[in-house]
């Protein structure tokens, strides 16, 4: 299959696309020659249109090949087996990533004009690319866009190698191709006009996007919530984050990742979206450095975590006069804890999701705030810890069974189920949301 240009492939693959049934997607493009086609498809589906820069971070001796990459909004993937493999030292990784970052900001700022990012979380994502030949820069894109809270990823290219497809089908949720030849060389053969696409051409089609698209419904009171990129000084270190409050907000819930997670993580960045929309105002940010976090003895130092914790909420509290409550993951639940039983802490819910209170243990008995424990009906090993770290509190306390749902909650309507629970316990026990909070003696499961 031969195209004329990327528009009439653009074309071609939106009605591929559509085909799917997509529910409220929306389309990026990758730059520069995806985008005319992503502009195609996100016309036709009637879906928002952006773009998804994604930079490769090089072996400094061997550019060719990447020990990694990075997205906007502080994505970073780091394959540490070629770090070690090329013996490189964490100043090395620090100086191509920061020549890579200030690219991709270059590339941005000249192709948004100052508009924000589509937000991603909760979304299906369709990455759209004019062909892929060896799949390497669509599959970081696809992993990115995870990263930025995509519930589903759909590649969609109008021709591709089938090797490189191949692969690709294990990065995405679904792929569109209309066209696998055999004999694959290049992209541009399989194009009449495969002319270069300019960056004042990618910034032209995302403006006229921008201006064709209707405006975001308000919430009732008239005023969307309120997002912004902060930086958590956490006992003198700085720890990225995002602080959303909405208006006249009852209280804010502080995120607590798990290990191997971080601030963009999309369970979270999902659940926050549900206690955004009931009025809570949300603060998910990074407990470590991204040296500190490739350091898997500190991933796992509970005390360490829970002093970043107790640190970043004594600086929330400066600047936001709410009453807070945590919201804590794996082992991010045990940090929660641990901090929440600290004797001049004031917190007034705790949530945890899969969480492991049993690594904090020693501190449960001293936990003051009223704590539900969510876990997955299927993820036996962790329920049964949770249910041991539950007879150990002393605070109203409850155990919220996810029937039929694993460790990560990835069953459908599990990861709603769990943000349900999480929104009802908070409204619960914030004094100008719910009824009054419950006996401290209080505690049952369900």
């Amino acid at each position: 299959m031969f195209f004329a240009d990327r528009t009439a492939a653009g074309r071609q693959l939106a009605g591929e696309v559509s085909r799917l049934g997509l529910a409220e997607p929306v389309v990026l493009g990758l730059p520069r020659g995806g985008v005319p086609v992503a502009a195609e498809v996100a016309r036709v589906l009637g879906a928002p249109l952006d773009v998804i820069v994604v930079r490769k971070l090089g072996v400094p001796f061997q550019p060719e090949v990447a020990f990694g990459a990075i997205g906007e909004g502080g994505v970073r993937l780091i394959n540490e087996a070629t770090v070690r493999a090329a013996g490189l030292g964490e100043r090395d990784c620090a100086r191509v990533e920061e020549a890579e970052r200030a690219e991709l900001q270059r590339r941005l700022t000249r192709y948004r004009h100052g508009r924000e990012r589509t937000a991603l979380t909760g979304r299906t994502v369709v990455v759209v690319d004019d062909g892929i030949a060896t799949g390497s820069t669509a599959s970081v894109a696809c992993e990115v866009a995870r990263e930025h809270g995509a519930a589903q990823v759909v590649l969609a290219v109008p021709v591709a190698a089938p090797q490189a497809l191949e692969q690709l089908r294990r990065v995405a949720d679904e792929v569109v191709c209309l066209s696998v030849p055999r004999h694959f060389s290049a992209v541009g053969q399989w194009y009449e006009d495969f002319s270069q696409v300019e960056d004042e051409e990618v910034a032209a089609l995302l403006a006229t996007a921008a201006r064709a698209r209707p405006a975001a419904p308000a919430q009732a009171s008239g005023q969307g919530p309120t997002q912004t990129e902060v930086a958590v000084d956490a006992g003198g270190t700085a720890l990225p984050g995002l602080l959303t409050v909405p208006e006249g907000a009852a209280g804010v819930v502080v995120f607590v990742h798990g290990s191997g997670s971080s601030r963009l993580s999309p369970r979270n960045r999902h659940v926050a979206e549900v206690l955004n929309r009931a009025g809570l105002a949300t603060l998910l940010f990074d407990l470590l450095t991204p040296s500190e976090a490739r350091d898997r003895a500190k991933v796992f130092d509970i005390p360490l975590l829970a002093l970043r914790l107790t640190q970043a909420t004594s600086w929330l509290r400066a600047r936001v006069p709410l009453r807070i409550c945590y919201f804590g993951a794996s082992t991010g639940a045990a940090a929660a804890l641990m901090a929440a039983a600290e004797p001049r802490s004031d917190i007034t819910a705790i949530v945890s999701r899969g969480g492991r209170p049993d690594l904090a243990v020693s501190r449960l008995a001293a936990v003051r705030a009223p704590t539900l424990l969510i876990v997955g009906g299927a993820d036996h090993q962790v329920l049964d810890l949770n249910r041991q770290a539950a007879a150990r509190l002393r605070c109203e306390h409850q155990v919220g069974v996810v029937p039929g749902a694993t460790h990560l909650f990835e069953e459908p309507g599990a990861l709603d189920a769990v943000a349900d629970a999480a929104l009802d316990w908070f409204v619960r026990h914030l004094p100008h949301l719910g009824a009054a909070p419950r006996r401290s003696d209080e505690h049952r499961e369900t």
